[in-house]
């Protein structure tokens, strides 16, 4: 394990870089996973991250120590705390990092039974809780649109906790084009007008569409579908939170097939 103490060290400037800036993580196609649960989880489902960072006062914590036992050492760097702190991507530092490759995007023709569609949500936050419901809920195919936060943000990382690692995710997506082409039920999620998401089938073949946290659905997706869901609500607010409505709906289908099993 190298020790680094200057600022002036490559390392630490790649690191700072990825870090600091979107761009830079889209032009590398890399990205920083912060903490033992998302290191520990890229171990299990991936294998060896390119580069591991650890803060040279968290090495002897235990469950540091145990991660660091399932590492490569030779891709294994000891930052000084004061240099740890400018790379790593929450102002309360876990003491480790890894530095990984983006995969490149999938191919998201293949036939799908619970695809779940994503449009113009721009919180990093949501679209990881959303991602992290969505491999809950068993989707097989999860496609982000154009104007969607980054799934590889380290924000977002951090909201899926290790479900971004599933292979069901495909960015960039013509969101139109795959829901005409849909051999099953679309449904458009909207704030009012919609039908309760339990006087729906959702058993069967199923694509869900989630709209940006402001306007929703755009109309000219909504059209794709076949049927509009709504969230009834008893108190006075007239929304819920775009990734607590999904975790809804997508949840909805799970007990509906539970029942179904019975």
């Amino acid at each position: 394990m190298k020790r680094i103490v200057s600022r002036a060290n490559a390392s630490f400037k790649s690191l700072r870089a990825l870090k600091d800036s979107a761009r830079e993580r889209r032009t590398k196609r890399q990205t920083l996973l912060d903490g033992p649960h998302l290191v520990r989880a890229y171990l299990h489902f991936v294998g060896q991250p390119r580069l591991a960072a650890v803060s040279a006062d968290s090495c002897e914590t235990p469950e540091i120590a145990e991660l660091l036992s399932r590492l490569d050492s030779t891709r294994v760097l000891c930052f000084s705390a004061a240099l740890f702190a400018q790379i790593a991507p929450v102002e309360n530092a876990t003491g480790v990092l890894a530095l990984i490759d983006i995969p490149e995007p999938r191919d998201a023709d293949r036939v799908a039974e619970f695809a779940i569609l994503l449009e113009r949500i721009q919180d990093p936050g949501n679209v990881g809780s959303i991602i992290r419901s969505a491999v809950g809920a068993g989707a097989d195919a999860l496609l982000l649109g154009p104007g969607c936060a980054d799934p590889w943000s380290p924000r977002a990382l951090r909201a899926a906790m290790g479900a971004t690692f599933s292979p069901v995710i495909h960015t960039n997506c013509d969101l139109a084009a795959y829901a005409d082409r849909f051999a099953g039920k679309v449904v458009a999620t909207a704030g009012s007008g919609g039908v309760p998401p339990s006087d729906i089938d959702l058993t069967g073949r199923v694509a869900l569409m989630f709209g940006s946290e402001g306007a929703g659905l755009s109309r000219s997706l909504a059209a794709s579908a076949t049927v509009a869901t709504s969230i009834p609500l008893a108190g006075s607010m007239e929304s819920l939170n775009v990734a607590a409505a999904a975790a809804i709906v997508m949840f909805e289908r799970v007990r509906q097939l539970g029942a179904k099993s019975c």
